[in-house]
């Protein structure tokens, strides 16, 4: 995946992850030597190759396969998700067994654990731990005082309206800068707002129930409760008509606009920029503003909504945000609407589930040491380090072989892709959390120390140089990802095991799986977003005039391609959306069997399976995708995900590459054949 300042992390399956673990002790713990890479009995050969080359590799799986009723899908992700999850609870349940001794990374991710396990004493609080802000809330006498508590809440993990963070400047990528981004709605986008077809509409009558029912459960009147929901939903509707849709938000140009302190202050007359300003503890002379239209209807809304609305929609959103810390009548009302109406979920994870998420999300990098210890090897590093480096020669050679680009930027492209920083396994440099105090008896408080570390941490940045050892993820993430502003690409320990990557497996197998995810994040450098930032991570054009139009003509080529794939009774895949991740999936796979024909396997015809090189080489990445989805949470994807359903991340890059064409012999008349004149040609 590519890292933006919008990117979608709620769904822990659409992403493009790495490769694989170098020892005795797999993810299923002390298991026995692999000697399987590929599931024959998965595939349904009744299906032709060249009509829907998903099914044809994993039919027979996606017909057998029933959905856990914890989960929104199953499959190659969610599986090693478990797994890893399973060893991360083995860490967790031993460090709780040890005698540890006081502020150790063991006595921190030990006791959080055990203060998220302990529900009998979270019960007891039910909805306690908000109740002072709730209370400052309630005392809130006009719009000023909102912003105040908007402002100041930032500090504790409480803010709200003011989409305020810490990063580079996407100009000056070695600055950090402050950023102000739209925020103020409880679904997950603006077209939830304004859609009319009939999940839509369900969706958002199913929310305004959601949001009456955690007013009840604080003691507010049925009646009362029902007609305040009400109210929130058309305040958010409102806020929603400011807000630019999930495809505007991949222009980074238009997202980037810096404001001097005074200039920000004229579009918002009526927020006091300087005391909000020092409520953050910010001082600065210039910001960025993601979507300024957003902050000018705020600024409006402020004045023209009656202060009781935004009372109430505020005491909503936290306790939005809080019910999973809170007891069990708050936690079974946000999984309804969160789990079963977005998300199709039946039935909640285990306990145990949650609070290692926990731990992972909120000390990932003290919970991320026990487990590259335990689960990551120096050498399983190496491995991947030397994968990265092959692939990237054969990615600098598809560049100067382009028949479409001119010399003067093809040496731009080169420069950057040289330049692109490779960060494997887990950082060189932790973070340190000595000011965090975890006990073992309260939970909330807990999260609330780590948020304030967390903030006191991303405000000291500002105007500070960036420091481009940080990850954008801890070293258990099951994922991998393109960060432009730092030119990188990472794999995490967590995502560098079977089904991607595996050292007894044959080449077609490893090269059909972890290649074409290492390609595909190379590729995110060069996608309709990544292309537009250098070789030091600046948003630059660096681009001929020439060879930009190029390269939008043929990326529309794709967009074209891709709208025309359907989900759900014709529910279409947006091809601007996702265009990004299309752009990488395509460029992945035809980098990865590049670098696999230079393997002796590659330059090989030896069957293994009954299947030659090269079509072992297609199959494992078919099989890598095999992924069963709710259909509540599909829809949710095509709506907000930048990545593709699985189903064309296999049959839409495959139709695009002549490779894949000789190996299964596709013909003329084959439903994924594309004539030649009308095949995506980029990178």
């Amino acid at each position: 995946m590519r890292i933006t300042k919008w990117a979608m992390a709620a769904i822990p399956v659409v992403i493009l992850a790495s490769c694989g673990q170098n020892k005795q002790e797999s993810a299923a713990g002390d298991a026995p030597k692999r000697t399987v890479f590929f599931d024959k009995t998965g595939m349904d050969t009744t299906v032709k190759p060249g009509d829907n080359f998903f099914l044809y590799a994993s039919g027979n799986w996606m017909k057998k396969t029933e959905i856990p009723a914890s989960q929104t899908g199953w499959g190659s992700f969610y599986t090693l998700y478990e797994d890893n999850q399973k060893n991360l609870h083995k860490i967790l349940e031993e460090a709780t067994k040890q005698d540890n001794p006081a502020g150790s990374k063991e006595q921190k991710v030990a006791d959080l654990y055990t203060s998220g396990m302990d529900t009998v004493a979270i019960e007891k609080l039910a909805y306690q731990p908000i109740m002072p802000l709730l209370v400052k809330i309630s005392a809130v006498k006009d719009y000023k005082q909102l912003i105040d508590l908007a402002a100041d809440g930032y500090k504790d993990g409480d803010g709200f309206l003011l989409g305020f963070y810490v990063s580079p400047d996407d100009k000056i990528s070695t600055q950090n800068i402050a950023h102000f981004d739209q925020a103020g709605l409880g679904l997950p986008n603006r077209d939830y707002y304004f859609n009319t077809d009939s999940a839509t509409v369900k969706i958002r009558a199913e929310y305004v129930k959601y949001i009456a029912k955690l007013m009840k459960l604080t003691g507010v009147d049925a009646a009362i409760a029902d007609k305040k929901a009400a109210a929130i939903l058309g305040l958010e509707t409102l806020i929603a008509k400011s807000h630019l849709t999930p495809t505007e938000l991949r222009d980074p140009v238009k997202n980037y606009n810096k404001f001097t302190i005074a200039d920000l202050q004229k579009q918002v007359p009526d927020i006091d920029l300087k005391d909000a300003f020092k409520r953050l503890e910010l001082n600065a002379d210039t910001v960025l503003v993601g979507q300024p239209n957003y902050f000018k209807a705020l600024d409006a809304l402020l004045k023209s909504q009656p202060i009781d609305l935004w009372k109430d929609k505020v005491a909503f959103t936290v306790l939005d945000n809080s019910a999973s810390g809170l007891s069990k009548p708050f936690r079974e009302a946000s999984f309804e609407f969160h789990g079963k109406v977005l998300s199709g979920q039946k039935a909640q994870q285990e306990r145990w589930k949650t609070i290692v998420e926990s731990v992972d999300g909120g000390l990932g990098e003290l919970l991320g040491q026990l487990y590259a210890e335990k689960y990551f090897t120096a050498d399983a590093k190496d491995r991947m380090l030397k994968l990265v480096n092959n692939l990237q020669s054969v990615y600098k050679s598809r560049i100067e072989q382009l028949d479409w680009m001119s010399p003067a930027t093809k040496a731009k492209a080169i420069a950057k892709l040289d330049a692109f920083t490779k960060k494997i396994g887990y950082p060189d440099k932790w973070k340190n959390y000595d000011d965090v105090t975890i006990s073992k008896d309260a939970y909330y408080k807990n999260l609330q120390a780590i948020s304030r570390h967390n903030y006191k941490q991303m405000i000291k940045k500002v105007g500070k140089p960036v420091d481009k050892t940080e990850w954008g993820m801890t070293p258990p993430t099951v994922n991998a990802y393109y960060n432009p502003t730092f030119n990188e690409i990472v794999f995490p320990a967590g995502i560098l095991q079977f089904p991607f990557f595996d050292k007894d497996a044959d080449d077609a197998v490893n090269y059909g799986a972890i290649g074409a995810v290492i390609g595909h994040e190379m590729t995110h450098g060069f996608d309709d977003q990544g292309r537009q930032y250098d070789k030091d991570g600046n948003l630059k054009d660096w681009w001929t005039p020439e060879d930009a139009a190029k390269f939008k003509a043929r990326a529309q080529v794709m967009i074209d391609q891709y709208n025309k794939f359907t989900v759900l009774n014709n529910l279409h895949v947006n091809g601007a959306l996702t265009q990004g991740e299309n752009l990488a999936d395509i460029g992945g796979i035809a980098i990865a069997y590049e670098a696999f024909k230079n393997t002796e396997q590659g330059k090989s015809d030896k069957k293994i399976d009954g299947f030659t090189p090269d079509q072992r080489f297609f199959l494992s990445f078919g099989q890598v995708w095999r992924i069963k989805t709710r259909d509540e949470t599909m829809r949710m994807r095509i709506s907000v995900d930048p990545h593709s359903p699985e189903m064309y991340r296999v049959n839409g890059p495959l139709s695009n590459t002549p490779a894949f064409y000789k190996a299964f012999d596709i013909k003329p008349g084959d439903k994924l054949y594309r004539p030649e004149n009308e095949r995506v040609k980029v990178w």
